[in-house]
């Protein structure tokens, strides 16, 4: 055994299985800088002096059995003692270093939420650019189709024209040389007169006698024929309709199941995405919230709690009507009505009604809170909270 520098050293124990070396020191020495190491069949022990002194001896010589066994106790007291440290602040360190590992997780998986929702809005962008093209086109050829028509319209107009004016240019007499109308005389009279014998005997014959006709109309067997019909231009532009939404389904769907594929296996579970979902609840996080429960309801949209948890994230971001909507739907899925599922429709029919009064509709609201309380009668803060919706509607109805 080497000691270099040795301390003062009351009592040393190392336990090297499956030996035990004990060493009883003059002085004592300090435990966290002394070392002890094994190699080649030998111990080497490196020594501090707790306190810088001479040492009259090694070891303490002059003790009784006394007073080594006290030493040898407050050794193995001391060890343990200082174990038992040791290990609490690796617990603590270990827990510091869960922590931030969870923080750590959940600022990328923030990341990566919005990073996928600035994709499903450049996508929604995009999509809104071709429809609002595609009504453009639409809309142009539409105007094209107008313009065409008045132009042929106005054309044939102008030729209706130009042939009256041809019939009425042929029933004139031509005088040679001019292009006036020659005037004939009347007889007995030296001048001419405007009225001419021709016109004279072509005068219109005198009215008719008044008489009644009377008509007898058939039953129709056959349908009247459609004059101008527009239904083959309308059945096309039905049809592009049709075509431009069959497309756009299908880019949603494709950029849907192109989401789902980059997900990892557990974002793929909906139990998993609504736990997740309660957690950022209770963080106080509900966008977060809400995102997991949209996505836990695309991959499972028979699940009555996540529409239920969601109605609860919607209360607190204010978004009243989506929270009846999901508040709706719960109800829908906690079908039939059994004791297992009282306590879900209790609270959807609660969160519907604060909806509906949030919304000044007090009417409606009581009625989810009287429905509630059909479920659980004894539930007396929902008793309560009905009594207040009911002074609210009194003094209503008394302000009018």
């Amino acid at each position: 055994m080497e000691t270099r520098a040795v301390p003062y050293i009351c009592c040393t124990l190392v336990s090297i299985p499956p030996f035990l070396f004990e060493a009883i020191l003059y002085a004592p020495i300090d435990d966290t800088n002394s070392t002890a190491k094994i190699g080649n069949g030998k111990i080497f022990f490196t020594l501090y002096k707790k306190e810088m002194a001479m040492w009259d001896s090694l070891t303490l010589a002059n003790a009784n059995k006394e007073k080594l066994q006290h030493l040898r106790e407050n050794a193995v007291l001391k060890a343990h003692e200082k174990a038992k440290e040791e290990t609490e602040a690796k617990k603590v360190t270990k827990q510091e270093h869960k922590k931030y590992a969870l923080e750590a997780t959940m600022k990328l998986e923030e990341a990566e939420r919005k990073r996928i929702e600035d994709l499903k809005e450049k996508e929604r962008q995009k999509v809104t650019k071709e429809l609002e093209l595609w009504k453009k086109e639409q809309k142009d050829a539409e105007k094209q189709k107008r313009i065409q028509k008045e132009g042929e319209l106005h054309q044939q107009v102008e030729q209706l024209k130009e042939k009256k004016k041809e019939e009425i240019n042929k029933t004139r007499i031509p005088n040679e040389g001019t292009s006036k109308t020659r005037l004939k005389p009347t007889k007995g009279h030296g001048s001419y007169s405007m009225f001419s014998e021709n016109l004279k005997e072509e005068q219109l014959p005198a009215p008719r006698s008044a008489a009644t006709i009377k008509i007898n109309f058939t039953s129709r067997v056959f349908p009247t024929a459609l004059r101008e019909s527009r239904i083959a231009e309308e059945e096309e532009v039905v049809y592009l309709q049709w075509l431009h939404k069959q497309a756009e389904a299908r880019r949603t769907v494709s950029a849907d199941l192109s989401e789902l594929e980059d997900l990892k296996e557990e974002e793929k579970n909906p139990d998993w995405l609504k736990d997740k979902g309660n957690k950022m609840f209770a963080m106080g996080n509900y966008l977060a919230a809400v995102n997991a429960y949209n996505l836990a309801v695309r991959l499972n949209n028979k699940l009555p709690l996540l529409y239920l948890n969601r109605a609860a994230c919607h209360l607190k971001l204010r978004n009243l009507h989506k929270a009846i909507e999901d508040s709706s739907k719960a109800l829908e899925l906690l079908t039939p009505p059994v004791p297992d599922n009282e306590n879900a429709r209790v609270k959807a029919y609660v969160r519907r009604g604060t909806a509906f009064c949030q919304l000044e509709l007090y009417t409606e609201g009581l009625q989810d809170y009287e429905a509630a309380l059909k479920i659980d009668p004894k539930n007396k803060t929902v008793e309560k909270d009905a009594e207040k919706i009911r002074h609210l509607i009194q003094g209503t109805m008394q302000d009018y």
